[in-house]
C-alpha cells in the first residue's frame, strides 16, 4: 500500500469536515485508490472548542512551522483563510517541498499570481477546488474535462448568503433586513457579512475563473462589482410581475478580442435554469465552443461539500506525487483576448424604478432625458397610483451602454420631481 502524508492547518468548520471524511472513508479511499493517507500533523491555535471529532495529542500543535517544515510531510492542506498567515503558510510549504490545497478564494485572488509561480519553480502543485462552489467540481472540470475547449461565457451563483437572501425576499415577499436575519438566524450568513452581500466573494471567485477560463490574470480593482443591499422588495414583485428573477451574477463574456468581468445584481428570465438556483445553492453555466452550454450545479456552502472537494483535490496530488508526472499546466492564456472592456463600455438592457411626484408630464421629462442619452424605452408603467404623492415609474430599456445610461440616471435625479435616487438593474438575456 503507497502512503501519502498530509499536514492540515486550520481545523475549524471545514477543516473538522476533512478530519471526519478521511477518517470515516479511511477503507474506502484505500481501496479505491490504493492509497493510504496517514494525517500526521493539525495546527489549529484552539483545539477547546469541540468539532464532533476527537484527535490524538501527539498530532496537533499551534505553530504551522510544524507542518510545513515536517520532512515526512507530503500534502500541506491550508483552510485558515484571509491572507496572513494563510499566505507566509502556502509559500512556506512550498518552499519546504510540500504540495498545497487549499480553499482560499480571496488570497488565491489577490495573490495567486506570487503562489502559482513559486509552485511552478519548486515543481508542486496547488490545488484548490473548495475555493469556488464547495463541493460543485467545476475548477477540475475547467482545467481537465474541458481541457479542448475555449470559453465563451460563465454566469455564475457563487455565493450562497447572497443567492439565499435574494431568494427569501422572492418566496416569502419580505425584505432585504428580513431576509438577512433569517439567513444569520440559520448560520447561512456572518455577524458581518460584507463580503458576500457586497458581491465580493463573489468577485474573488469570478476572478478565479477567468484565470482558469481565460487565462487572464486580474485584480479586484480591475473589475466592476456591485451589491445586493440596494435590492428592494418592490423590485422583487415587479420583477415577479414581468416573469424575471433578481439574481447575485458572477459573469465574464468573451466579445470579440475582448473581455468582460463584472458581479452585479442581474434580472434574468424565470425560465432559465440559473432562476431556479434557490437557497444556498450555487450554480456556474458556461458557455464552451466545443462542449456547448454546461451548468454546474450543488450547495455552494458547509462543511460537508467544501470537505468533499479538499479531499477530493488531496486524492488527486496523491495520485500525482507517487506516479511522479510532471507538473500541470492549469494556466493558459487565450491570446485572442486583446483588452478587459471597461465597465462604463458595456451594452445591458436595464430595469428602472423611479420615485416621482404623480402629476402630469413627469413621464415625458423623464423619456426625454432618456432620449437625450440615446436610450430606448422597451415598456413603462407606473405602478400604485391610488392617491400617494409619490410613484413607481418602472421602465424596462433596449440595450444601452452603461456610460449613457449613468448619465442619464444621474440627470433624471435632478429632476425636481424625483424624490429618490433612481434604481437601475442590468438584465441579462441567457
Amino acid at each position: 500500500m503507497r502512503k501519502i502524508r498530509i499536514g492540515l492547518i486550520g481545523f475549524g468548520t471545514v477543516g473538522s469536515g476533512v478530519v471526519k471524511i478521511l477518517k470515516k472513508k479511511r477503507l474506502f479511499l484505500k481501496r479505491k485508490s490504493g492509497i493510504e493517507i496517514i494525517l500526521k500533523r493539525v495546527c489549529d491555535i484552539d483545539f477547546r472548542r469541540r468539532r464532533g471529532i476527537s484527535l490524538n495529542r501527539s498530532i496537533i500543535t499551534k505553530d504551522y512551522r510544524d507542518v510545513i517544515k515536517d520532512p515526512d510531510i507530503d500534502i500541506v492542506i491550508e483552510l485558515v483563510g484571509g491572507i496572513h498567515p494563510a499566505k507566509e503558510i502556502i509559500m512556506g510549504a512550498l518552499s519546504n517541498g510540500k504540495d498545497v490545497v487549499t480553499a482560499n478564494k480571496a488570497l488565491l485572488a489577490e495573490e495567486g499570481s506570487s503562489i502559482f509561480e513559486l509552485a511552478a519553480r519548486a515543481k508542486r502543485e496547488v490545488y484548490f477546488e473548495a475555493s469556488v462552489g464547495a463541493g460543485i467540481p467545476i475548477i477540475k472540470s475547467i482545467r481537465e474535462s474541458l481541457i479542448a475547449n475555449k470559453f465563451n461565457t460563465i454566469y455564475g451563483i457563487v455565493n450562497g448568503t447572497s443567492n439565499f437572501i435574494l431568494s427569501k425576499m422572492s418566496s416569502d415577499y419580505c425584505t432585504f433586513a428580513e431576509a438577512l436575519r433569517e439567513a444569520r438566524r440559520r448560520g447561512f450568513a456572518e455577524k458581518r457579512p460584507r463580503l458576500d452581500i457586497e458581491g465580493i466573494d463573489s468577485a474573488h471567485k469570478l476572478l478565479l475563473l477567468v484565470r482558469l477560463a481565460f487565462g487572464k490574470i486580474l485584480k479586484l480593482n480591475n473589475i466592476f462589482v456591485e451589491g445586493i443591499r440596494s435590492i428592494e422588495l418592490s423590485d422583487v414583485k415587479y420583477a415577479a410581475e414581468m416573469n424575471l428573477e433578481i439574481k447575485l451574477l458572477a459573469i465574464a463574456k468573451k466579445i470579440k478580442d475582448e473581455l468582460e468581468v463584472r458581479v452585479h445584481p442581474t434580472l434574468i428570465s424565470k425560465e432559465h435554469m440559473l432562476a431556479s438556483v434557490d437557497g444556498i445553492f450555487n450554480a456556474i453555466y458556461v458557455d464552451t465552443d466545443t462542449a456547448g452550454e454546461l451548468l454546474f450545479y450543488g450547495q455552494g456552502a458547509g462543511s460537508v461539500p467544501s470537505s468533499s472537494s479538499v479531499v477530493s483535490d488531496i486524492m488527486d496530488l496523491a495520485k500525482r506525487r507517487l506516479g511522479a508526472g510532471q507538473n500541470q499546466v492549469i494556466f493558459l492564456k487565450d491570446n485572442s483576448i486583446k483588452r478587459l472592456r471597461k465597465m462604463d463600455e458595456i451594452f445591458s438592457r436595464y430595469y428602472i424604478r423611479f420615485m416621482a411626484i404623480d402629476r402630469p408630464g413627469v413621464l415625458s421629462r423623464i423619456s426625454a432625458c432618456l432620449g437625450k442619452h440615446n436610450i430606448s424605452i422597451a415598456s413603462v408603467s407606473q405602478k400604485e397610483r391610488k392617491r400617494a404623492r409619490v410613484v413607481p415609474i418602472v421602465m424596462i430599456t433596449h440595450e444601452a451602454k452603461e456610460r449613457s445610461m449613468h448619465n442619464a440616471l444621474e440627470e433624471i435625479y435632478r429632476l425636481a420631481v424625483i424624490r429618490e435616487r433612481p434604481v437601475a438593474i442590468r438584465m441579462e438575456e441567457l
